[in-house]
């Protein structure tokens, strides 16, 4: 197969670009969406088998877009059409799922707005998805580490904005508590509206800026190969996956375990531990206040994932992508322990530098790893396939959440000492990933 060639810096940078936009859409989702329900009428308990709607819905539509978009060629590419059909769907429902109030004469609103939920994961999985392939596609073996890092930096920079904009709104005078007979702050409500457009906008650059690789005729993509491929077997794809990423699955699977706890219980953890509301309490001042904080110190994370990425590829390049790998995510299971013992809002910063660092590494070094070891022309339906790597853990962990927090007393707040404890065994268990290449 012919070299791929070293791309630009543009190059590399405009391919992500979008991502940034659906990054800010994704974390809008992550710092709110506990906020929102708890404001529909979910109770703190039951919080973590809303959030069940995203893993699920990655877990049956990556591994089919992966496929789909690998066997599609047309004018626009092989993964733009994807990229662009879910960015719409995407910023449709971030327009609707906080105003979901609006919609209480048709179904019970907190049934809307977990509908809307699904709808929302659904899309950012079918837009994602194909990011992670478009990369794998375009960089050569000398450029993948830079290529992923600068995904995860714009990735974290989408997440700063994106975090930081229901604080900031707030700030600026939007009004920071529902209006009466509401349910959403507006503060709330003009941040999915800012983060739908956005994400809109920055997948059209992308759009218009990137040239994808016309299949050749080693990869035998024409019309007649892709009528046959589509009737692949999937168990034999399933048969010839890597053995490194059953490896990498382990690690992903106690990282993410302990991401999910993260963003389910952060807004209840430090509004008890921090604020001292109540259980259950989601419409106060305090609460909403300790919301937008969360939302500040989620973006604090992703400052620091932002920095981090910048070098993260020199040192994975010097010192190999395990060390890396295993080192950061080692800080982040120590960042997440220290929150139980923080009881101040400026506190909690210093808990994200570690979590940040974790968060660089896990978006961007397991796809480094295993793009080195699969396929080009089964590039996406093993990218989507190891995305139930990333599902089935937040799955496990949505099932589970609600039963360890009754066993902890209901304490929110230790909800993050049991991340932190996941974390530091995905650490651990980088040990016995097998690189093709370093």
């Amino acid at each position: 197969m012919k070299q791929k060639p070293n791309l630009t810096f543009f190059q590399l940078w405009s391919m992500s670009f979008g991502f940034l936009g659906v990054q800010i859409g994704y974390s809008l989702q992550n710092g709110n969406a506990s906020r929102i329900l708890s404001a529909l009428g979910a109770h703190v308990e039951t919080l973590s088998y809303f959030w069940l709607a995203a893993p699920l819905t990655g877990m049956i539509i990556q591994p089919l877009i992966g496929h789909w978009s690998d066997r599609t060629w047309t004018r626009f590419g092989r993964r733009i059409p994807f990229i662009v059909g879910g960015s719409i769907l995407a910023a449709a429902s971030m327009f609707f799922m906080p105003n979901s109030g609006s919609f209480a004469h048709i179904m019970p609103i907190l049934l809307f707005g977990a509908i809307m939920l699904v709808l929302m994961d659904a899309s950012f999985n079918i837009t994602m998805q194909p990011f992670r392939a478009l990369v794998g596609d375009k960089v050569n073996e000398s450029q993948r580490n830079a290529g992923y890092a600068i995904q995860s930096f714009l990735i974290n920079v989408g997440a700063i904005i994106g975090s930081l904009l229901p604080f900031f709104l707030a700030k600026i005078g939007v009004q920071n508590v529902p209006e009466e007979g509401k349910t959403v702050a507006p503060s709330v409500i003009w941040s999915f509206y800012i983060g739908g457009t956005i994400l809109l906008l920055s997948v059209l650059f992308t759009a218009f800026t990137t040239k994808e690789y016309k299949p050749t005729k080693d990869e035998a993509l024409d019309q007649d190969h892709i009528h046959s491929a589509n009737k692949t077997n999937w168990l034999s794809i399933i048969k010839e996956i890597p053995s490194v990423m059953i490896r990498l699955g382990i690690v992903q699977f106690f990282s993410w375990f302990a991401l999910f706890l993260m963003w389910v219980y952060t807004t209840p953890g430090v509004a008890q531990n921090v604020w001292k509301t109540l259980p259950n309490d989601s419409v106060s001042a305090a609460y909403n206040d300790a919301g937008n904080w969360v939302g500040v110190i989620f973006a604090v994370y992703s400052f620091f994932a932002a920095i981090y990425a910048i070098f993260m590829a020199r040192l994975a390049n010097r010192w190999g992508r395990k060390s890396v790998y295993s080192l950061s995510l080692l800080l982040g299971g120590v960042g997440l322990l220290s929150m139980v013992f923080i009881h101040q809002p400026t506190g909690l910063i210093y808990s994200m530098i570690g979590v940040g660092i974790a968060w660089a590494a896990i978006l961007a070094m397991p796809y480094a790893i295993l793009s080195a070891s699969i396929p080009s022309d089964k590039m996406g339906v093993y990218m989507g396939i190891f995305n139930i790597t990333i599902t089935v853990p937040q799955i496990a962990a949505g099932l589970l959440g609600g039963i360890i927090l009754k066993t902890l007393g209901g304490k929110a707040i230790m909800m993050l000492g049991v991340a932190g404890v996941s974390m530091l065994l995905a650490a651990v268990m980088v040990i016995m990933i097998n690189e093709k290449n370093k």
